[in-house]
């Protein structure tokens, strides 16, 4: 039955009703203002702090103050401030700088360096084509000066890639001892050249290395290439080495995954509420059947782990090596400034597919093989028929697709494969048995042959 409410009920019904709604936006608009007020009074203390320095400096310095040099080390501190210890800031060079080398028109000569014991820039990779390859650098050398400038007087790799880059067409003078410790003296024209970031090999005739020195807009192709390369010249498993990878670009490492998983999601953004978005997946369409060894160290890192990770959950890697960096949090492409300069901040958790999360904590491997202090001296000496993490990483390998071959690997490294097939319920009796034949003849086994040119497992800047 229909109820009729007369006007003398409704109106006063009408008033309660706005009453309860102005109340309830009054509350609102003020806890807004006090909120707002609090801001406001945090920031004023701030500035209030900076502008005492400020007057109590100019006042009383000796010094002359730079004024752009001042206000960029302020906006850096601010960063260092918030405790987000990958967030950086760039100076309006340095940010017209990593444009221009996005853009390929600011070059470098084609090498990969890393500082070791020398305080030198050991050239570890040289790529095909490039400037460095014309004037004869080779892999093994020392950079020594840039343009008359001491590489040891530089702040790190960074520093001297740095120096090393220039517009097109012009040149850098660089000064580089060869492997008999001979100085040689070049003006070298910066050109363009083609920066793979992808190496393969086939190892001991069914093991297909793969190194990863970065994730970039070109990794999936150049990686599809390598596999199907691989698979079609025989390999019944795959070793990918992530060793030094500091990450790249996340989108290109989940769709380097997605060429290799099957279907299910890769990973997850966390906000700081907690609050999840899927931000890769992969389908069935190109999944690797084969088993997979990912060899790691303290670092690789970022979209690097993310792609171990992924590989160890979805496809039953194993993982080889030592305990990864850690570096699970995703950062924002980097956000210009009104002056030119620009910011980049963390913006949220990065989590696997599974929910899991290694930031922090990094991954532990399945398969210990850390370098002893004279391995680590000889680390970037290393090629693939010595480097000892890779014969590990092939040794592996081999136990789990039961291939192990007579002479593939040393004694050490045998046992350890062996050891660890065993204890895993999903190796097959073929390959335990596999591993048995080998500790028998483990006496007669010639030193490790490698089918492919070295490839030095370096912490890496592209110069």
């Amino acid at each position: 039955m229909n109820r009729k409410i007369s006007l003398g009920m409704a109106v006063p019904i009408f008033i309660l009703a706005m009453t309860v709604t102005f109340s309830i936006t009054m509350l609102l608009a003020m806890r807004l203002f006090d909120s707002t007020v609090s801001s406001v009074k945090e920031k004023e203390s701030m500035y209030n702090k900076l502008a005492e320095v400020d007057r109590y400096v100019r006042g009383n310095d000796y010094y002359d103050i730079d004024e752009t040099v001042l206000y960029d080390r302020l906006s850096a501190g601010y960063l260092l401030g918030t405790g987000d210890k990958y967030a950086r800031y760039y100076t309006a060079s340095a940010y017209t700088d990593l444009i221009n080398v996005q853009n390929g028109t600011l070059l470098g000569i084609g090498v990969e360096l890393a500082i070791d014991q020398s305080g030198y820039a050991k050239v570890t990779k040289v790529y095909t084509d490039s400037p460095a390859q014309e004037a004869g650098i080779k892999v093994g050398d020392y950079i020594t000066a840039v343009d008359g400038n001491d590489v040891k007087s530089m702040s790190g790799v960074e520093t001297v890639q740095t120096r090393l880059r220039g517009e097109s067409g012009t040149s850098v003078n660089v000064t580089w001892l060869d492997s008999e410790a001979s100085e040689h003296n070049a003006d070298l024209t910066h050109s363009g050249y083609t920066a793979t970031t992808v190496d393969s090999a086939l190892l001991q005739d069914s093991v297909g290395y793969i190194k990863i020195w970065q994730f970039d807009g070109t990794t999936p192709s150049e990686l599809d290439y390598a596999l199907r390369s691989l698979t079609a010249s025989g390999a019944t498993s795959l070793v990918f080495d992530l060793r030094d990878n500091g990450g790249g670009i996340l989108e290109d490492a989940i769709s380097c995954i997605d060429l290799i998983a099957p279907e299910g999601t890769v990973a997850y953004a966390e906000d700081k509420n907690g609050n999840r978005t899927i931000i890769g997946s992969s389908d069935d369409e190109s999944k690797v059947e084969l088993p997979i060894v990912c060899l790691v160290n303290g670092n690789t890192a970022s979209a690097a782990e993310l792609f171990a990770a992924s590989l160890r959950t979805m496809n039953g890697a194993r993982l080889v090596g030592t305990t990864t960096m850690g570096k699970g949090t995703i950062q924002s492409s980097p956000q210009r400034l009104s002056d030119g300069s620009a910011v980049s901040i963390t913006v949220a958790k990065l989590l696997c597919g599974d929910g899991s999360c290694f930031d922090g904590t990094g991954l532990t491997v399945d398969v210990e093989r850390s370098l002893t202090a004279d391995e680590q001296t000889n680390y970037y000496d290393f090629t693939l028929d010595t480097d000892p993490q890779i014969q590990r990483a092939v040794s592996t390998a081999q136990q789990l697709s039961g291939t192990t071959t007579v002479g593939g690997v040393n004694e050490a490294a045998s046992s350890a494969a062996a050891e660890d097939a065993g204890a895993d319920s999903e190796v097959s009796a073929e390959s335990e048995s596999a591993a048995e034949s080998e500790a028998v003849s483990e006496s007669e086994a010639a030193s490790f042959e490698a089918s492919s040119e070295a490839a030095e497992s370096a912490a890496s800047s592209n110069s």
